[in-house]
C-alpha cells in the first residue's frame, strides 16, 4: 500500500471509532438522570457505595471516624451555558470510556498488519489486557480516588465559616481528570511488556532506576490530579505497586528469552 492508501485506511478506522464513541455519548446524553444522578454525581454523595463500605468497616473496628454521613458543599452553575456544556462534555467522556475497547481494537487493526510474525505472537491478547487494565484503572479512580478526594476537599476549611460552593465545571473537570488519569496510568504493565519484549527494558534497568521512577510517579500524580495530597497519594500508591509488578513481568520475559536462546 502507498502512503496515501495507509492514510485512507487509518481515516476509516478513526471514523468507525468516532461513530462508536458518539453512539455511547448520545445514549449517555439521553439518559441524563441516570448518568448524572447516579454515575457522575455518585462519588459526591454520602450514600455512595465506597462511603457505605467504609461505614461498615468502621462498625467492625468500633470506630466512627470511617463513617461519612455528610459532605458539606453546595454544587452550582455560575455560567449561563454551564449545565448544558457539562452535559455535552460529560456525555462525551462516558462515550469515550464505554467505547474504549472498540476504539483500541480499531487502532490495533491498523497497526497489526505492519508487525512481524514474532511481534504478532508477542502482542497476542493486547486488546483484552489493555482494556482490562484501562477499566481496572477507571474503577479504581471512580470507587476509591474520586470519593475520598471529594470527601477531603468538601470538608477542608482554612478557617470556620467559609462555605464550599463548587461550580459544576470545576466538579466535572475534577472527576474526569482523576478517573481518566487512573485508566491511562494503569497501562504501565502493558508498556513494560512490549518494551521488554523489544529488548529495550530489562529488570536490571527497572530496578536500577526504581527510585527515579518513584519520583516521576509522584510528579505525574501531582500534575494529573487536583492540588491535594490525598488524590496524589491515592494515585501514586497503586502506580508504585504496578511498577513493582512491571519488574516482575520484565524478569519473566528475560528468563523466557534466555531459555529460548539456550
Amino acid at each position: 500500500m502507498s502512503f496515501l492508501d495507509h492514510l485512507e485506511e487509518l481515516r476509516w478506522h478513526l471514523i468507525r471509532s468516532v461513530i462508536a464513541i458518539l453512539v455511547f455519548a448520545i445514549a449517555a446524553f439521553i439518559y441524563k438522570d441516570f448518568v448524572w444522578g447516579t454515575i457522575i454525581f455518585g462519588p459526591s454523595k454520602a450514600d455512595f457505595w465506597t462511603f457505605r463500605m467504609l461505614c461498615k468497616l468502621g462498625e467492625l473496628v468500633n470506630s466512627d471516624l470511617l463513617c461519612i454521613t455528610d459532605l458539606p458543599y453546595i454544587l452550582q452553575s455560575r455560567k449561563i451555558t454551564g449545565q448544558f456544556t457539562m452535559h455535552l462534555s460529560g456525555s462525551f467522556v462516558i462515550g469515550l470510556v464505554c467505547a474504549f475497547p472498540y476504539f483500541f481494537w480499531e487502532i490495533w487493526r491498523f497497526i497489526k498488519p505492519g508487525l512481524h510474525t514474532n511481534e504478532k505472537k508477542v502482542s497476542r491478547g493486547a486488546v483484552f489486557f489493555v482494556s482490562l487494565l484501562f477499566f481496572s484503572g477507571i474503577l479504581f479512580g471512580y470507587f476509591i480516588v474520586s470519593p475520598l478526594s471529594f470527601n477531603f476537599l468538601s470538608n477542608y476549611q482554612i478557617v470556620p465559616g467559609i462555605k464550599n460552593q463548587f461550580d459544576i465545571i470545576s466538579y466535572v473537570s475534577f472527576f474526569t481528570t482523576l478517573v481518566l488519569a487512573c485508566g491511562i496510568l494503569f497501562q504501565i504493565p502493558m508498556v513494560t511488556l512490549f518494551l521488554s519484549k523489544a529488548g529495550i527494558l530489562t529488570p536490571d534497568i527497572l530496578r536500577k532506576y526504581a527510585k527515579h521512577a518513584i519520583i516521576v510517579i509522584l510528579f505525574v500524580s501531582a500534575v494529573l490530579t487536583p492540588p491535594d495530597i490525598i488524590s496524589q497519594v491515592l494515585i501514586a500508591a497503586p502506580l508504585t505497586i504496578l511498577y513493582q509488578i512491571s519488574i516482575f513481568i520484565s524478569a519473566r520475559i528475560e528468563k523466557k528469552n534466555k531459555k529460548f536462546l539456550e
